[in-house]
């Protein structure tokens, strides 16, 4: 059979260059060759993120990295919003309970951001909030949130911002230091081309002074360890070395091709997939669109979950269902990171063929 296509919001397709790197001979982690992997991946995260800021590197998944973010920020009883326009946006909000934050949620209809003047209004009337909680791109909705204008609300207040950008940070615009993002978290398995396992984490110099006061509960994840060996190019922990080396390929990869144009690549795979499924009778789901992916609406009757199924069992082809409420409602196709055209038409080939067949 021939390979699997992969059109899925994470993980996503590996270039043939990152996977080599990942199959090298494992090498020290306290050695000087590892410290120059380390200094020369930090140089391209700080590009990726488009900050002046240390980014440091986590052995965890994306969550792993929103959670470094609560335990660092937030203190119990800390009064935040986390802003939910999806699953992740909801994910935010279970951490920080997790943790006993005062959360106040901010909640649009999924398939629809959270308006700024809406947040505007609740952080008038939440003076004494501490920090904001935002999703950048939340895939299980396919919603864009205008992160940009929040910080510019945030901004004007006593609060500090917190992005997860774990699906878009390398596919969707994103300035951390120009937007006046106080931190931004992400993870190496969707826009950054390589395998799941690390996560990052920026903090602006306003937001460490949160870092110095949280009392909430913290070991691993407590980031005055990583800032104390940051300047000897270590971590404080045992690194995934083989997985820091691969990303930090795909990164170089991004870095040579500029940010820009991977924009603007994501920018056209994104419209082409949409005028591919118009021309099929599909309609979006989300008024807020990301351009990272597109989520489509099953046509009345159909089972977008059997679709997709049907898709990966005769073609070799993942697409993505829907999530919690839109389980069987949606069908999601990822065109992010190192999918191509050509893999985009032929996943569409096979969804127009399965919906025309009603055979599923």
């Amino acid at each position: 059979m021939d390979r699997q296509i992969l059109l899925t919001p994470g993980p996503t397709p590996i270039p043939p260059e990152t996977l080599k790197m990942e199959s090298l001979p494992i090498i020290h982690h306290r050695t000087k060759e590892f410290m120059d992997l380390f200094n020369e991946l930090h140089e391209n995260l700080q590009y990726l993120f488009q900050t002046k800021n240390k980014v440091y590197s986590l052995a965890s998944s994306g969550t792993g990295a929103m959670e470094c973010a609560v335990a660092n920020l937030v203190s119990p009883g800390d009064k935040v919003i986390a802003v939910a326009c999806g699953v992740f946006g909801e994910r935010w909000i279970k951490i920080l309970t997790a943790f006993s934050a005062n959360v106040i949620p901010l909640r649009s209809e999924w398939g629809a951001q959270v308006k700024p003047e809406e947040l505007e209004k609740v952080l008038k009337e939440n003076p004494d909030v501490k920090t904001v909680f935002s999703t950048h791109t939340d895939t299980s909705t396919a919603v864009l949130c205008d992160i940009k204008k929040y910080a510019e609300i945030t901004a004007k207040t006593k609060a500090i911002i917190v992005v997860d950008s774990i699906s878009g940070l390398g596919g969707q615009e994103l300035y951390m230091d120009d937007w006046h993002l106080d931190a931004v978290v992400s993870a190496s398995q969707k826009g950054l081309m390589s395998a799941p396992g690390l996560g990052f984490i920026s903090v602006s110099p306003k937001a460490w002074g949160l870092v110095q006061e949280s009392k909430s509960p913290r070991f691993y994840w407590d980031l005055r360890a990583f800032e104390k060996v940051f300047a000897t190019g270590q971590t404080p922990f045992t690194p995934p070395v083989s997985l820091l080396r691969a990303t930090n390929e795909s990164l170089k990869m991004i870095r040579k091709k500029t940010l820009k144009n991977v924009w603007q690549e994501t920018k056209e795979l994104a419209q082409f997939t949409r005028e591919v499924g118009s021309s099929l009778g599909l309609k979006m789901f989300p008024k807020d669109p990301c351009e990272i992916l597109t989520s489509f609406k099953v046509p009345e009757g159909l089972d977008g979950q059997k679709i997709v199924k049907q898709i990966v069992e005769k073609y070799n082809i993942s697409l993505a269902g829907g999530q919690d409420k839109l389980k069987g409602k949606v069908v999601r196709i990822a065109h992010m990171g190192y999918i191509q055209k050509a893999d985009i038409q032929k996943g569409m080939k096979a969804l127009a063929e399965t919906l025309s067949s009603g055979v599923f």
